[in-house]
């Protein structure tokens, strides 16, 4: 009986080892050109790339997952996936809550995006995608906040006339800007920290695998090439 259990313990061991190196990718696949699902159904965008030359570096295999924005947080402390990529901005009181690695994007520009010249961000009815810095950074100026479950619907809303603008990620709203007929309004608002993976507080060796092969990517320009693909020459680098 003590054989068969401790066979039972080695085997669920060898178990435990061979998915040790398999990581679940928790994104949302609604935020290009970070992250979307493409014609085939699959995640694609910038970090898929990141993610998956990030895995390889590390000698890890990536599978991917995707969940809502709204909660996207608590899945990952629930267990549902090991990381977080995408497109989440590094702040404080998310890291009260999960880790993060060092940024893979750098610390850029939020923008108010509008078909209507001469609209008011500061005073009007401003559209932001739920949970989002941009939406924090919304609801403490003289605008009206109206949340939306994704970046679509927040554009969906503009051009429906609900609201007067959208906040969000400059570089997210740049496609909409050069194709769609939207025009920014006033300043970019520098926000967050950059952009990291988030994992759980537990997971320091997953934390220090990803932050080596981030340093990899750096460091050998892989990462600002990715950077300029997605977003073009006038991104900021590393």
């Amino acid at each position: 009986m003590n054989k068969l259990i401790l066979s039972a313990a080695a085997l669920a061991l060898m178990a435990g080892a061979a998915t040790a190196d398999t990581v679940r990718m928790g994104t949302e696949g609604a935020y290009p050109p970070y992250n979307f699902i493409d014609d085939d159904g699959e995640v694609a965008g910038f970090e898929r790339e990141v993610g998956d030359e990030l895995c390889a570096r590390a000698e890890l295999t990536c599978e991917w997952v995707t969940n809502e924005w709204d909660t996207i947080i608590p899945n990952l402390v629930s267990g549902n996936y090991d990381t977080i990529i995408a497109g989440m901005s590094i702040t404080d009181e998310r890291d009260e809550v999960i880790d993060f690695t060092q940024n893979y994007y750098p610390p850029t520009a939020s923008a108010y995006a509008t078909l209507t010249e001469g609209a008011d961000m500061m005073g009007g009815v401003i559209a932001a995608q739920t949970s989002t810095i941009q939406a924090g950074y919304v609801a403490e100026t003289g605008a009206t906040l109206v949340e939306f479950a994704t970046l679509d619907d927040t554009i969906a809303a503009v051009k429906n006339g609900e609201v007067d603008g959208v906040f969000a990620d400059k570089d997210a709203l740049v496609p909409f800007v050069e194709e769609q007929g939207f025009m920014f309004a006033g300043d970019d608002v520098p926000l967050g920290g950059g952009i990291g993976l988030g994992v759980r507080e537990s997971d320091t060796e997953l934390k220090d695998k990803f932050n080596a092969a981030i340093d990899s990517m750096k460091a050998d320009g892989s990462l600002n090439a990715l950077l300029v693909k997605y977003f073009g020459d006038e991104t900021a680098q590393y």
